[in-house]
């Protein structure tokens, strides 16, 4: 007997319990891979081309990234303008690139969040001949370069004097690659030119050093700043990039821009929040470039900026920069912080579920048990009705036997110790019609034999 009751129970609380389980884990899937599915383990960057100071830069996030167990692609392109269209195009597969400023004007930002600025790229205009140049507007009808068309470099110097009223009607605008400047200009077969690089980079020092050739010190330099919000006044002071040969021989004034890592919106958080801490271990603490060379423009702290000037910026990558890496990571591996992040997240998806659960499953299970006593009340009821009709002793007495088959059955239901109490008020009740059907008989039985 009890056997048979502990196997009635457990089927009552298997039947209960199952779906229950089946509903979370349900959710629980449903959350972990639609809500928050886990990141994916490969980023692709655009960089430009091996060797520039960008793919420097994205080599040194690789390092970060696959420590943490994700696999950075780094791909090398035209430079900033094309990894700009390539984060537009959603067929490109690039997640992330590095973008001059100055860009976003005139090209669609929609869709696109910035991790921050993380240096500056300096505006050097070399120039021909011994008169000092301090403004482009002295730069009408001579023969600029301008950079390769359609890069960077291109489309800020073509601003740049066209705020200054010079364009293809009043001077030489020449495409061409940066590293040709030094001979164009040494050969005199261009006056000027317009380079947005490191100070650092081979064609600067080469320029820098070449006989004849200076560069401007711009003497509205603060009027740039405030016109365009993307530019900043730098100052190269006197020696600093040679002291022996005194490069350059006096303090010069420079306008720069600066580069930001930019991502597609749609970019896992888990993988922006890393990216973020690449960009904060790289260029955050060290004012040495990977090379081992002082970067001349750059102070410890300075970058990665927590805001944009031209590009929504990225909260997760302001989360970083302000508190740091998130707690758990900062003490187990990436993978194992996401996953229990996805959990908690889980939970909260999960909670709303799990509290109209836990609050009618025990209603379910009262109702399963009461329904077993009430099936037999039903029977009674329909015992004692058929009673009612009965004419003869035989009849009477054939109910009787169905009233031994009813509480026979009772007798061996399995109820909890919970529901003891509606199991004898039914067996009290049998008894009462048990009664009623024996005092019938027994005046059937007198009629007869009066």
């Amino acid at each position: 007997m009890r056997s048979r009751f502990v196997r009635f129970q457990l089927r009552d609380l298997l039947l209960i319990v199952v779906p229950v389980l089946i509903a979370v884990a349900g959710a629980t899937w449903f959350t972990i891979r639609f809500a928050h599915p886990a990141p994916p383990d490969k980023l692709v960057l655009s960089a430009a081309a091996s060797g520039s100071p960008y793919y420097h830069y994205a080599e040194r996030y690789r390092a970060v990234l696959e420590r943490n167990g994700v696999k950075l692609e780094i791909r090398e392109s035209g430079g900033s303008l094309a990894n700009l269209k390539s984060l537009s195009d959603p067929g490109s597969g690039v997640d992330a690139a590095f973008v001059q400023g100055g860009l976003a004007l005139n090209n669609d930002t929609h869709g696109l969040l910035s991790l921050g600025r993380i240096a500056y790229e300096p505006l050097w205009v070399f120039y021909n001949g011994s008169t000092p140049l301090e403004r482009l507007t002295e730069l009408k009808g001579k023969r600029i370069l301008v950079g390769p068309e359609g890069s960077g470099t291109s489309s800020l110097a073509l601003r740049l004097l066209a705020a200054n009223g010079i364009t293809n009607e009043t001077a030489t605008l020449i495409n061409h690659e940066l590293p040709d400047y030094v001979d164009l200009l040494a050969k005199k077969e261009a006056d000027a030119g317009f380079l947005v690089l490191a100070p650092e980079a081979k064609t600067i020092q080469r320029l820098l050093r070449t006989p004849d050739i200076h560069f401007m010190s711009f003497a509205n330099a603060d009027a740039y700043a405030q016109r365009f919000p993307f530019l900043s006044r730098l100052v190269l002071r006197e020696g600093v990039v040679d002291f022996a040969a005194n490069v350059p021989h006096s303090d010069t004034t420079l306008i720069a821009t600066t580069v930001a890592v930019v991502v597609r919106e749609s970019l896992h958080p888990a993988l922006v929040n890393l990216l973020a801490q690449a960009l904060q271990e790289v260029h955050g603490q060290s004012t040495v470039n990977e090379a081992g060379e002082v970067q001349l423009f750059q102070s410890a702290g300075e970058f990665p900026t927590a805001n944009d000037p031209e590009f929504a910026f990225s909260d997760e990558a302001r989360r970083v920069y302000r508190s740091g890496a998130p707690l758990l990571q900062r003490y187990v591996p990436f993978w194992v912080a996401t996953t229990v992040d996805r959990l908690m997240i889980s939970l909260v998806v999960l909670v709303p579920i799990l509290i109209p659960l836990l609050r009618f499953a025990p209603q379910i299970y009262d109702w399963r048990i009461r329904r077993r006593i009430i099936h037999w009340y039903g029977e009674l009821k329909r015992l004692e009705a058929a009673a009612k009709s009965a004419s003869t002793s035989e009849e009477r007495t054939a109910k009787l036997r169905d009233l031994e088959t009813i509480e026979a059955a009772v007798d061996n239901l399995p109820i909890p110790l919970g529901f003891a109490d509606r199991l004898y008020q039914l067996r009290q009740h049998i008894e009462l019609a048990r009664r009623r059907l024996t005092v019938a008989a027994a005046d059937d039985a007198a009629a007869a034999r009066s």
